[in-house]
């Protein structure tokens, strides 16, 4: 099992590409027990959607991979940690864990292999920065979701200080796939490094947003085609909040976390948000530093400061993009030096999020600012 899942090249779904298999075998060969697994199922990105989907839509699928690795890593407990924001996934799922109890699926005596499992459901309450793992490890011990210093890593002190295996809920649902057809037949879909298929969020300014699902290797221009196509493209977003801005014209770029990385962005976890020339920039580039700073948990000083500074000097910028160049006061409002020195302002504070933080909140905090200036000219 183990072997096929690495075979397959199957990567994590969550945005990090970590190899699944890799991490299911460094958990196994830890001699410390117990053993856990995790799901996270606090898919807080915003844009992002496809995991609600897949839970309220297919919960035994859910249950069932969550049962493999737990098999596959030597666990016996499993928690399934579900965002706050999912009353109907947590009514879908409880009732089906319930229901796997009482057809044998899941407790001391799995399907009557003498293997024992089980699966316990805890909600998040509205943290973004529980979707880093460790922050979420935190969570389900009852302590504020901060994230942790790494080494050592889950797989060595996990859940509890324990060896655990956390994966999000797209890619528990590809192991199934994997061992249904083989990890062969699944390494054949999509590219050499990006292997099997990609859920895709589409929304925004398209015909038919949605959920998506092609092999990895599509190009953006193709998927923005199923979705009814994007008229007056000027932009679009990939990866959500802590992804990068490309523009309208760069829809060859292949959809895989090698081809994204290529062209300077990132796949994230499969956001799509197209905006056409009717979306004022600046707005939506103030709500991601506004969103960053409201999720901050603050542990960190880089991070707890910079998103303040940086939604700041966002406010200044688009203060001044609302303005004509001489204000109605007969103020500079619009003047190219001010604006100047809040970008410059903004890029200083950006590194220093992104080489200083202590985990992804803070390090990606710029990523769609910078995008956005650099890539598109915002207040230029």
């Amino acid at each position: 099992m183990l072997r096929e899942v690495t075979d397959s090249g199957l990567v994590g779904r969550g945005g990090a590409a970590f190899p699944t298999g890799r991490k299911w075998q460094a958990t196994a060969s830890q001699p410390d027990q117990p053993h856990y697994v995790v799901c996270n199922a606090d898919e807080s990105e915003p844009g992002t959607f496809k995991d609600r989907v897949l839970m309220e839509g297919d919960p035994f699928a859910l249950i069932e991979a969550m049962t493999i690795a737990g098999y596959a890593t030597g666990a016996h407990k499993g928690f399934l940690y579900l965002r706050g924001e999912y009353p109907r996934a947590l009514r879908v799922l409880t009732e089906a864990v319930v229901q796997a109890r009482a057809r044998g699926l899941l407790g001391d005596d799995v399907l009557g292999q003498g293997y024992a499992f089980d699966i316990e459901i805890r909600r998040g309450a509205g943290a973004y920065i529980c979707g880093e793992e460790t922050a979420l490890f935190n969570s389900l011990e009852g302590n504020r979701g901060e994230p942790r210093s790494k080494p050592p890593f889950p797989v060595e002190k996990g859940l509890f200080g324990k060896p655990t295996a956390a994966n999000n809920v797209e890619t528990l649902v590809n192991v199934l796939t994997v061992l249904e057809t083989g990890a062969e037949a699944y390494a054949a879909i999509g590219t050499e490094k990006s292997t099997g298929p990609k859920l895709f969020c589409v929304s925004g300014s398209v015909a038919r947003p949605g959920i998506y699902e092609l092999p990895f290797g599509a190009t953006l221009g193709e998927l923005l085609t199923l979705a009814g196509g994007a008229p007056d493209l000027r932009a679009v977003l990939l990866g959500g909040a802590a992804g990068g801005f490309v523009r309208g014209d760069e829809l060859d770029i292949p959809l895989t976390f090698e081809g994204t990385r290529e062209a300077g962005t990132t796949l994230g976890s499969g956001v799509v948000l197209a905006l056409d020339s009717s979306v004022p920039l600046p707005r939506v580039l103030l709500r991601i530093a506004e969103f960053f700073r409201d999720e901050s948990c603050g542990q960190c000083v880089p991070c707890r400061i910079g998103t303040v500074r940086q939604e700041e000097a966002l406010h200044r910028l688009a203060e001044r993009s609302g303005r004509s160049p001489a204000g109605a006061d007969g103020s500079a409002g619009g003047s190219a030096g001010a604006g100047a020195e809040d970008i410059a302002l903004l890029r200083e504070v950006g590194a220093a999020m992104r080489d200083a933080s202590i985990c992804g909140l803070g390090q990606t905090a710029w990523n769609a600012v910078e995008s956005a200036i650099d890539r598109l000219g915002a207040y230029a």
